[in-house]
């Protein structure tokens, strides 16, 4: 890169508060509206969790994972995948207590003619975010729910709308800086989180533009 491993965090970290890599992703996701490959008024959500190697911020421990520390990623992503949002929290906190502060980050893309779109219309999410009164305030949010309950029958076809959020995670963590955590700070952990997000945008953009 021409630059000490130093320089690089440093230089990471201070674009990261001035907001550069949010601004990179932002209009990665207007050009993609631009393009028709964003479709918003369905969203999709689901998490995964990454071993956080020397702890920092973000970090608990995991319930899948022998309770080592670690690092559970929520990914919200529109109709085909494309990544909108990503948060990071520790891996011991629950499904559904992140559910709404990734729909409250939910983006306002421009791109197209008339006033942009500030929520979805419909929501998708496993039994791990099954909860009523999450149910009851995506409704009042004006967002309808299709959230799996914990103990119904499997057979709710659900899956076919959300396969998509795998798909997108399995993509981002195919990236090595998300498969494993080693960094400490929360700033760095959010700048690595939306570069990743950018990078699958922008893949997708080139496949649509091949």
């Amino acid at each position: 890169m021409g630059c000490c491993g130093e320089t690089a965090r440093t230089r990471l970290q201070a674009w990261e508060r001035a907001g550069i890599w949010d601004q990179l992703h932002q209009l990665l996701l207007t050009m993609l509206r631009e393009a028709g490959e964003l479709h918003l008024k369905t969203a999709i959500i689901d998490s995964t969790q990454v071993r956080a190697f020397g702890g920092g911020d973000a970090t608990g421990p995991s319930p899948v994972d022998r309770r080592k520390k670690g690092t559970k990623f929520t990914l919200l992503v529109d109709r085909d995948g494309v990544p909108l949002v990503i948060r990071a929290a520790p891996a011991n906190r629950s499904d559904h207590l992140e559910i709404l502060p990734a729909v409250t980050s939910f983006p306002v893309v421009p791109g197209k003619p008339g006033r942009p779109r500030t929520h979805p219309d419909k929501l998708y999410a496993d039994a791990g975010y099954d909860c009523e009164a999450t149910r009851s305030l995506l409704r009042w949010l004006g967002i309808e729910p299709h959230i799996r309950h914990r103990n119904d029958r499997h057979g709710s076809h659900l899956g076919r709308v959300r396969w998509v959020v795998e798909r997108t995670i399995s993509w981002i963590k195919g990236l090595r800086r998300m498969r494993v955590r080693y960094d400490r700070s929360i700033t760095s952990i959010d700048a690595w989180t939306t570069i990743a997000a950018a990078a699958v945008c922008v893949n997708i953009w080139m496949e649509s533009t091949a």
